[in-house]
């Protein structure tokens, strides 16, 4: 096993690649990995760069010390959207969503798998960053939590979308109205987390799952994720064209002709990424 550390630019966020498996870090610790001026920048960086990576199968996004993403810096959030100017509701909207795009709707697109590995707060903007990963690993200390009423602010980078598409929309409203927590055992209920594991064990369990889905082959895991990010917006007609045109596309790959060779020859496929 073999471990390349990628340069990010900052201490506040960390990248390494092991074994197909990209995990990214943030890493601002005092302000429980808060969003900042560097940290964001950085993210959205390493999101292009591990995507770019043919070596990169699986992405896992988490954060250090004890939490996940608390979201927004308050102490720095308005003045950022303001450019350090006064106050201009246009320009800051503009900003506001060129960090959303570039962020969570950056991570539901992304082409490869994602986990988010939860050890504690994914809170605000964090829980939507969350949200935005394919599947999410959450240890017994972590929670999810909308956070935006607590500060009269009515929330962003996803997260009343992302919510209420997995547990619909009365739900979601409830957990936004109300500021509640979802703990570990209800968001595994709701099929908001995959799997709750102790928080000695997050790391370790979070890596198993990457690694077993970083052994399929990627143009499949590709499509896979394009068809089921698709079925939630077009009809099952629709559904079904996109399916055909990338079933084939996939039949006639290079890791199919490996992947038919190894069930027959009963071995484990060798999968090249085309």
């Amino acid at each position: 096993m073999t471990t390349r550390t990628l340069d990010t630019g900052t201490d506040m966020l960390l990248c390494s690649v092991t074994d197909h498996v990209a995990t990214i870090t943030l890493n601002n610790p005092k302000k429980r990995n808060a969003l900042g001026d560097e940290m964001t920048p950085a993210l959205r960086k390493m999101l292009t760069e591990t995507e770019a990576d043919p070596d990169v199968r699986v992405l896992v996004l988490t954060g250090s010390e004890g939490a996940f993403c608390a979201g927004g810096d308050i102490t720095s959030m308005g003045s950022a959207l303001a450019g350090g100017g006064s106050p201009d509701a246009d320009a800051m909207i503009r900003r506001l969503r060129e960090a959303q795009n570039t962020c969570s709707l950056r991570l539901y697109e992304y082409t490869k798998p994602t986990i988010a590995a939860l050890p504690g707060a994914a809170a605000g903007a964090g829980m939507s960053i969350a949200l935005a990963c394919d599947l999410r690993v959450c240890a017994a200390s972590g929670f999810m939590l909308p956070a935006f009423g607590a500060i009269a602010l009515s929330g962003d980078f996803g997260g009343s979308w992302l919510l209420s598409h997995y547990i619909g929309p009365a739900r979601a409203k409830e957990f936004y109205f109300t500021n509640r927590r979802i703990l570990p055992e209800e968001g595994v209920e709701l099929g908001l987390f995959n799997r709750c594991v102790a928080d000695k064990d997050l790391q370790k369990e979070t890596h198993a799952m990457a690694h077993e889905i970083a052994q399929f082959a990627p143009m499949a895991l590709r499509y896979m994720k394009e068809n089921h990010n698709r079925a939630r917006s077009v009809d099952l007609r629709t559904a079904l064209d996109m399916e055909a045109d990338r079933m084939i596309r996939t039949m006639l790959s290079a890791d199919h002709s490996e992947g038919a060779r190894a069930f027959m020859e009963k071995r484990q496929s060798d999968f090249k990424g085309h």
